[in-house]
């Protein structure tokens, strides 16, 4: 047991300091990676952080919309980033939009691992008809642009639901929507590592073992291609946040009573010409600072978990 353990405990502490040490030398994705923090856990505990609640109706007042942020005149002190045209106070609903804006991102993402991958194994190990329909599939749903998809199917639950239903569950369409429209990416990427995999010796081993084909697959062949996995969902996060912005700009997403990033530059696009331009331009700001640290931070694991590539 001792002789097995040592080179797999050994192996496993030098991928842990070369990834530490490739981390602590780059610059960009330390920022990153802070910002990121940051941003996430003012946006996990908005409740205790945001100096209003907007979901309380009883604490906003009409009275006190479209004020200017505090360093512009006839701003007010207790609304350090302005309110919105609803007399919200805007850094609490960035804070509570980011908050919906991350959740819709993960819980996406999450859906399309889950698809992803169990589609990809059973398409890349089984092979034949299962490959043939699953990558069939696939090449239609790809051959449609992912914004188009959710358009479509956002449109249909949309008008199945009504305006008052589909806002009780947006969070939860967004998520299943978003998520649909981009499982293939990782499916094909999991196929193609899972081709290559099966091929491999240990593979081979497994089979004289006489273990099952779902073990072969989950517990052998599943970890040797996490590695694409996690890079693909750590972009594919972004892509999620920026659809739902999109979706929410094009009223398909979040309502503007309940705020996310994309709603909150719906909601004040129209008082750009107004002169409020702090209600659309500010969640905007927060939003590409979002997704740029995000893309960066991939970079970064595709660029170290490809030894081809990082030259750190």
């Amino acid at each position: 047991m001792t002789t097995t353990t040592a080179p797999v405990s050994r192996l496993s502490r030098f991928r842990r300091s070369f990834f530490w040490h490739s981390f602590k030398r780059d610059k960009v994705a330390i920022v990153s990676f802070a910002v990121f923090v940051a941003m996430a856990l003012a946006a996990l505990f908005a409740p205790a952080v945001a100096p209003h609640d907007p979901y309380d109706l009883a604490t906003i007042n009409i009275m006190n919309s479209e004020l200017p942020p505090a360093w512009l005149d006839g701003s007010d002190a207790s609304f350090p980033l302005g309110t919105d045209a609803q007399g919200r106070d805007l850094l609490s609903t960035i804070l509570y939009g980011t908050r919906v804006s991350l959740l819709i991102g993960f819980g996406a993402v999450i859906l399309q691992a889950a698809l992803g991958i169990l589609f990809g194994l059973l398409a890349g190990y089984l092979g034949g008809r299962v490959d043939a329909i699953l990558m069939r599939i696939a090449d239609v749903q790809l051959s449609f642009s992912t914004l188009m998809v959710a358009i479509i199917v956002g449109a249909v639950f949309k008008a199945s639901f009504g305006n008052l239903m589909f806002g009780e569950i947006a969070i939860y369409m967004l998520i299943l929507i978003i998520g649909i429209a981009e499982w293939p990416q990782i499916a094909r990427t999991v196929r193609a590592s899972v081709l290559a995999e099966k091929k491999k010796e240990y593979v081979e081993a497994a089979k004289v073992m006489g273990f099952r084909t779902r073990r072969i697959m989950f517990r052998h062949i599943l970890p040797n291609t996490l590695s694409p996995i996690f890079v693909i969902a750590t972009v594919q996060i972004a892509n999620a946040i920026i659809s739902e912005a999109a979706l929410s700009f094009l009223g398909l997403g979040m309502p503007e009573t309940q705020p996310s990033l994309g709603s909150l530059i719906k909601s004040g696009f129209d008082y750009i010409q107004s002169g409020s331009w702090w209600i659309t331009l500010i969640p905007g700001l927060v939003l590409v600072i979002l997704v740029l640290v995000i893309n960066l931070l991939g970079d970064w694991l595709r660029d170290v978990m490809n030894p081809r590539l990082y030259k750190g």
